[in-house]
């Protein structure tokens, strides 16, 4: 056992720093640490730190990833040594700021988006290396357009590109995330193999402690920007969960606006429709049709087609119009505008999330779902404003009104964009994993939120989640996606 990393009473230079106390933390070579707390409590912040993205006021952080630690030259700085590993590190692949959400469905402008082989080359791949791809099916992926991969793809992508760099530490930022339960088996595992296999160091961040990979055996624990817990993981005891004075009551009729007036009991209908990406076939002959006051589950394995699927529903396909589908009983195509349909869906997914790079305040994000736009580009009137500011408090998010929403954290960020869906109370309210990266109590939280609102009169749900105890108790439907194509193995 040897040091690999320690911090020594670190201050972090930042204007308006939040870090409240110094850090004092030693991570050696037989430890796997996990980072965990409330959302907002500085768990990101501190992996930048680590990995020298954040500058040290005062204090020190020594370094050492030598198997010897006596060896000559063996602290070193973190640049090339630490990787960190997050659902927004696809920022760093592709300009998102010059794509749009729509255009990963729409052939006709996605020419010069390059495939997943142009962005992962199999050239001279090592043993370790094909086999983390033949785990994650990434040989399947290689003729894919990187934007038509799914957040679960997405993940796996990110992971394999990290690791042909041969980094001394890996970093997982929320490592589970958009992972369904096959995939999660297999990340354990190959957690388990780099330990066993590379020279590598891991270290986990979750808000959740029961989402902290099995493999874990240290805690740290933040609270408020300092640490609150540090120790063995068999010594740790998350804090307690017993908030139910404190859930949140909601006056919907506040939130209805007054020129809503539902024309069709049948929402969505769908008759032999085929899930598409140009020749590429996910599913065929879907059969689904969605009235009100009814409440809806759809459930799969990453890349069996939800999202596309979704995307039919939500006017965000263009595909959609060749299709047999009927929403609010209309005909796809019929007259109707993509913002007639817009109007009456409240929608929150984890791609709509990765397109979302307008640097606007927390509110205006929020405000944005009055609009359906992505930014805020029309004046709130008041009662908007009001209702907005109404929805952050009840989330208890109204201290981030004012903040740019790129500050704040990818936790918060998700809550923003649940407060988006909500905000005019709609007729069909889709979540497409709205829980990634919350903490307990925000899920308990939220989840009392949908409750509430199922309960109304009239309102349809459509929740997709991989975690089936997640599902809230009003779901009394289920579309069960199978994974369609057969998966083959590379040769």
């Amino acid at each position: 056992m040897h040091q690999v990393i320690a911090l020594d009473n670190v201050i972090p230079r930042m204007p308006d720093s939040p870090f409240t106390q110094p850090i004092n933390w030693q991570i050696n070579s037989d430890e796997v640490w996990g980072i965990t707390g409330r959302n907002g409590s500085g768990k990101s912040l501190l992996s930048e730190l680590i990995c020298g993205k954040i500058a040290i006021q005062s204090g020190n952080i020594r370094y050492h990833f030598s198997d010897d630690p006596d060896k000559k030259g063996g602290f070193r700085l973190p640049s090339q040594q630490i990787r960190k590993i997050e659902f927004n590190a696809a920022y760093s692949l592709l300009d998102y700021r010059k794509l749009f959400y729509q255009q990963r469905f729409n052939n006709s402008e996605n020419e010069e988006i390059p495939l997943v082989s142009d962005l992962l080359p199999l050239d001279n791949l090592s043993e370790e290396n094909r086999l983390i791809f033949k785990t994650f099916h990434l040989f399947d992926l290689m003729d894919r357009k990187f934007i038509h991969l799914s957040s679960g793809e997405l993940r796996k992508f990110l992971i394999a590109k990290v690791l042909l760099d041969n980094p001394k530490m890996l970093i997982f930022d929320n490592p589970f995330i958009g992972l369904d339960e096959e995939s999660r088996k297999s990340l354990n595992a190959m957690f388990v193999f780099l330990l066993n296999r590379y020279n590598i160091r891991l270290l986990f961040i979750s808000p959740s402690f029961d989402d902290l990979p099995a493999c874990t055996t240290h805690i740290l624990e933040m609270k408020h920007c300092s640490v609150n817990f540090r120790g063995e993981k068999s010594d740790f005891i998350p804090e307690s969960l017993s908030m139910t004075a404190s859930l949140p009551g909601i006056n919907w009729d506040d939130f209805t606006p007054e020129d809503r007036n539902p024309e069709s009991n049948e929402l969505v209908s769908m008759t032999h429709v085929d899930i598409a990406y140009g020749k590429r076939i996910i599913q065929k002959d879907v059969n689904w049709t969605i009235l009100k006051d009814e409440k809806w589950a759809l459930l799969g394995p990453n890349g069996s087609g939800k999202s596309t699927l979704l995307s039919y529903i939500f006017a965000d396909n263009p595909q959609a119009y060749a299709k047999n589908i009927r929403l609010f009983g209309r005909k796809r195509g019929t007259g109707e505008s993509i913002w007639d349909i817009k109007r009456r869906i409240g929608f929150s997914s984890s791609e709509l999330h990765l397109y979302y790079r307008e640097n606007v305040s927390c509110s205006a994000v929020v405000a944005s779902g009055f609009f359906d736009s992505i930014g805020l580009y029309r004046k709130c009137n008041a009662q908007q404003t009001l209702l907005s500011e109404k929805l952050m408090e009840i989330l208890q998010i109204a201290h981030l009104k004012e903040r740019p929403f790129l500050k704040v954290s990818s936790g918060e960020q998700r809550l923003l964009f649940f407060a988006r869906a909500l905000i005019k109370n709609p007729e069909l309210l889709i979540l497409d994993e709205p829980f990634h990266g919350l903490d307990r109590h925000n899920k308990i939280r939220c989840t009392s939120i949908v409750e509430s609102f199922a309960h109304q009169n009239g309102k349809s749900l459509i929740y997709v989640t991989h975690r089936k105890e997640e599902i809230p108790d009003c779901i009394n439907h289920f579309m069960v996606l199978q994974q369609y194509e057969e998966i083959s193995s590379e040769e």
